[in-house]
């Protein structure tokens, strides 16, 4: 269990390590983050003024959740596929732009739109399970369930960007990756989740308390240092968001070419040729 556990923080520190030198990278979640609030809104407001779900789960009411779930979908995937591909160019040694990311995604919108339509509908399935509240057995396979697609799905972004190949192709390429990196894709995710769990509580209970012990002697101080707070745990979320990235990049491109990228070698991804 040690050594597992050595394992997954070695590969958060090799994906640190990579995106500590490219900060460009960081761009990709702000900008996915952003567009996600700008959906959200969008979608949110019309269905408060018209009350959408008034009556209930209706038809309409059903393609209104779906249509919000695409598009949530669409630009989170369509991001991360901009990071991915720069995270490849940084791992074979290139010096990636901004451009070189929403180029590569632009290049393969097609199966990115294809992919947040099977994702949506995954998503919204296995919402259904989850939010059953008097079935506590549903919820829990809602989870399960919840937890198996989103490792299983864990390299297809990669190899979206990488291969040409549908959405559905995609998927399957992904589950193939996974039946032979599943060490590595959850060794890599708990250890990014980990650290940045970890800084995260830290940077928390340190900055809130701070505003509370300030807040008996200024209600202004108190504001400002929960604010910069907030702001802080909001940076950290989107360096964890780019560290997964990097990995799954990464994690990637030694599976399908045999070659360790960069700043992981001797972190034992043997097992992950595919």
């Amino acid at each position: 269990m040690f050594d597992k556990i050595k394992r997954s923080w070695q590969l958060a520190k090799a994906s640190a390590s990579v995106l500590n030198s490219d900060r460009e990278l960081l761009v990709f979640p702000v900008i996915s983050a952003a567009c996600v609030l700008v959906v959200l809104g969008t979608f949110l407001v019309p269905a408060l003024a018209l009350g959408v779900f008034e009556d209930g789960y209706s038809v309409g009411a059903a393609l209104y959740a779906f249509a919000f779930y695409f598009c949530q979908y669409f630009v989170i995937v369509f991001c991360n596929c901009a990071l991915a591909s720069a995270a490849m160019i940084r791992l074979e040694g290139g010096d990636p732009t901004l451009r070189d990311g929403l180029r590569a995604a632009t290049a393969r919108i097609g199966a990115i739109a294809g992919y947040a339509a099977i994702a949506a509908t995954v998503g919204m399935l296995l919402n259904a399970l989850k939010d059953r509240d008097n079935n506590i057995i549903v919820r829990l396979i809602g989870g399960a369930l919840g937890a198996a697609w989103t490792m299983a799905t864990f390299l297809v972004v990669p190899v979206l960007v990488a291969e040409d190949v549908g959405p559905v192709d995609a998927v399957k390429r992904s589950v193939a990756m996974f039946k032979r990196t599943w060490g590595e894709s959850a060794a890599g995710m708990v250890g990014i989740g980990l650290a940045c769990g970890m800084a995260m509580v830290a940077l928390a209970l340190g900055g809130f308390g701070l505003a509370w012990l300030l807040g008996q002697m200024s209600s202004a101080l108190a504001v400002l240092v929960g604010a910069l707070t907030v702001l802080a745990l909001l940076g950290l979320a989107v360096y964890q968001s780019a560290l997964g990235g990097v990995y799954s990049a990464a994690l990637y491109r030694y599976a399908a070419d045999g070659e360790v990228p960069a700043g992981f070698e001797g972190l034992s991804l043997e097992s992950a040729r595919v």
